[in-house]
C-alpha cells in the first residue's frame, strides 16, 4: 500500500455507502468516493488513508454507469445537501430498501422479513415545504445565503434549491436587498458579529401560507417595518417573525421568538387533518410523502375503534392525530412544551376529543403513567429523533405488553438495535416498509410492525389464538374473529 495524498487510482464503484458515497477497491484496500454512482468506472485523487480504508476524491468518470445522471442543480456537488443528485431516481429508491433491509438483517437479526416495496416519490423535486437557509459574506464582502457544504460551516452560494419551494428565491432576494440597504451584517461565527444568522421559510403546501422568520444575533431589528412591508407583497404570506439566538452553538433557533406580522404561525392539512405550524414545530418537510408514510403507520396499528394507543415523540400531534380517528383513546407525549401547546390546539382545530398530550421525556412520563396512574396501552406508536428510543422507554414498553408496537423511524440503524431489543423481549417484526420523504438525498422513513408473540387476552379483538395464528390466517384472507 505505497499511495499517499493527492495519488489519481483507478477503481470501479461497487457499492453505496450510508452516506451516499461510492465504494470501490485497490488491491483489497476499500476506497469511499462522494458524488460517484455503482457501476462507475472513475479516476480518484487520494484524499486521506486509513488502516483499511480512505477517502478520495472524484477526479472524472472515465465510465458512467447505467444509473448515472447529470445533476440538475449546478450546486449539487459543492452543497451538502444532496448526495444523490447523480443517481437515477429509481436506483436511489433501490439503493434505500437495500440499506434499510441490510441494517434490519445485520444489526437487528431479522431473518424472517419479505420486504414490502418502497414508497416513492412521484415527482422528486420542490417537496420541502421548509427551509433554512445560513447568511453570511463571501470573499468579497457580499452578502451571499445558500447552504453548508458538506462537513462544513462554509456557506455554498444557492439561490434557487430545486428541492425547494420557488418562493423562496424571491423572499431570500428581498431580505438580502433589505440587509444591502439599510446595512443590516450578516452574522459572522468565527468573530460572534453581525445579526442574521439564518432565515427559515416554511410554505403550506394545501393552503399556499408563507411563513418567514429570521434567526438574530439580537433582540431586535432595525427598520423591520420596511422589511415586513416588502414581504408583505408575495401571495401567500401569512407570518413574518425574527427568533433570538444569541449563543455560541450549532443550534439555529433560540426559545424567544418576535411575532412582526400575523399571527405566529401557518396551516397546512395532511389528509383531512388540520395543522397550526410555528416557526420551532416539528412537521414533516414533505406532505405529500407524509401523508403516505401515516396512512401506512395507522394500517399497521390495526385500530377497530375500541383500543387505547400511545404516541411517543409525538410532536405537534400529527401522527396523534390520524390515529384518534380510528382509536377509543390517544395520548402523545413529547418534551417541546411549544410542540405540545401545537397538538392541543391541532386537536381542538379538528374537534378531536380523545386525545390528551403531556409534556415530557417519553422515558419518565411513559413509566409514571403506567406505574402510578395504570393507564395502558393496546397499540404503541413511536416516532423518535434519529438517537432511536431510551433504553428506559423501550423497557416500559414491554413491560405495559401491547399488542403492537409501530416504530416510525428515520434511522434504520437505531431502528434495528431498538428492533433487537424488542425482539429479544418477545416480540417480533410483521410488517416493515420505507417511505421516500427525501428525493436526492440519503435519507429515508421507515414504518415497522413488531407484534407481541404472547398478548394479554383483549375482549374487543376477540383473539384466542397466538399473533402467530393471528396473521397467517390473516395473511390468508380468512376470518380471523
Amino acid at each position: 500500500m505505497n499511495w499517499k495524498k493527492n495519488d489519481v487510482i483507478t477503481l470501479t464503484i461497487d457499492d453505496i455507502s450510508e452516506d451516499g458515497s461510492g465504494i470501490g477497491k485497490t488491491e483489497g484496500y476499500t476506497w469511499f468516493v462522494k458524488d460517484t454512482v455503482i457501476g462507475d468506472g472513475i479516476e480518484a485523487r487520494v484524499m486521506k488513508m486509513k488502516k483499511n480504508y480512505g477517502f478520495a476524491r472524484l477526479h472524472r468518470v472515465l465510465e458512467p454507469s447505467a444509473f448515472r445522471v447529470e445533476p440538475r442543480c449546478p450546486a449539487a456537488k459543492a452543497c451538502g445537501g444532496c448526495q444523490l443528485q447523480a443517481m437515477a431516481y429509481e436506483e436511489q429508491l433501490r439503493f434505500k430498501e437495500r440499506k434499510v433491509y441490510h441494517h434490519l438483517k445485520r444489526l437487528g437479526g431479522v431473518e424472517e422479513l419479505s420486504p414490502e416495496p418502497i414508497i416513492g416519490m412521484e415527482h422528486p423535486w420542490r417537496y420541502r415545504n421548509k427551509a433554512q437557509f445560513p447568511f453570511g459574506r463571501d470573499k468579497d464582502g457580499r452578502i451571499i445565503y445558500g447552504f453548508y457544504a458538506g462537513r462544513t460551516h462554509a456557506i455554498i452560494q444557492q439561490e434557487d434549491c430545486l428541492l425547494g419551494v420557488e418562493e423562496n428565491r424571491e423572499i431570500l432576494e428581498i431580505i438580502r436587498g433589505y440587509m444591502e440597504d439599510f446595512h443590516i451584517p450578516p452574522y459572522d461565527e468565527s468573530s460572534h458579529t453581525g445579526l442574521v444568522r439564518h432565515v427559515l421559510i416554511r410554505k403550506g403546501f394545501a393552503t399556499g401560507e408563507l411563513m418567514v422568520c429570521l434567526i438574530m444575533n439580537g433582540t431586535a431589528l432595525p427598520h423591520a417595518d420596511v422589511l415586513v412591508k416588502r414581504l408583505r407583497s408575495l401571495q401567500g404570506m401569512t407570518s413574518i417573525s425574527f427568533n433570538v439566538n444569541m449563543d455560541r452553538t450549532n443550534v439555529i433557533l433560540g426559545e424567544q421568538v418576535v411575532k412582526l406580522y400575523g399571527k405566529g404561525y401557518i396551516t397546512d392539512t395532511i389528509g383531512d387533518i388540520r395543522y397550526q405550524i410555528s416557526p420551532q414545530s416539528f412537521y414533516q418537510v414533505n406532505p405529500v410523502q407524509t401523508e403516505k408514510l401515516y396512512e401506512t403507520a395507522l394500517e399497521y396499528a390495526g385500530l377497530t375503534g375500541e383500543e387505547t394507543v400511545w404516541d411517543l415523540y409525538c410532536g405537534i400531534g400529527t401522527i396523534s392525530l390520524f390515529l384518534a380517528r380510528r382509536a377509543k383513546k390517544v395520548y402523545g407525549v413529547e418534551i417541546i412544551p411549544a410542540a405540545i401547546e401545537d397538538a392541543r390546539e391541532n386537536a381542538r382545530l379538528n374537534g378531536i376529543l380523545n386525545v390528551e398530550f403531556y409534556v415530557g421525556r417519553a422515558e419518565e412520563v411513559l413509566p409514571e403513567q403506567y406505574h402510578k396512574n395504570k393507564v395502558y396501552a393496546d397499540v404503541i406508536v413511536v416516532d423518535p429523533p434519529r438517537k432511536g428510543c431510551d433504553k428506559a422507554c423501550l423497557d416500559t414498553i414491554v413491560e405495559m405488553g401491547p399488542e403492537r408496537v409501530v416504530y416510525v423511524s428515520c434511522d434504520s440503524a437505531t431502528l434495528a438495535r431498538d428492533v433487537k431489543y424488542l425482539r429479544e423481549r418477545g416480540y417480533k417484526v410483521r410488517r416493515v416498509r420505507t417511505v421516500d420523504l427525501f428525493g436526492q438525498c440519503v435519507h429515508v422513513e421507515t414504518v415497522c410492525l413488531l407484534s407481541n408473540r404472547k398478548p394479554k387476552p383483549d375482549a374487543h379483538v376477540k383473539l384466542s389464538r397466538s399473533m402467530d395464528d393471528y396473521y397467517r390466517i390473516k395473511e390468508e384472507g380468512k376470518n380471523n374473529q
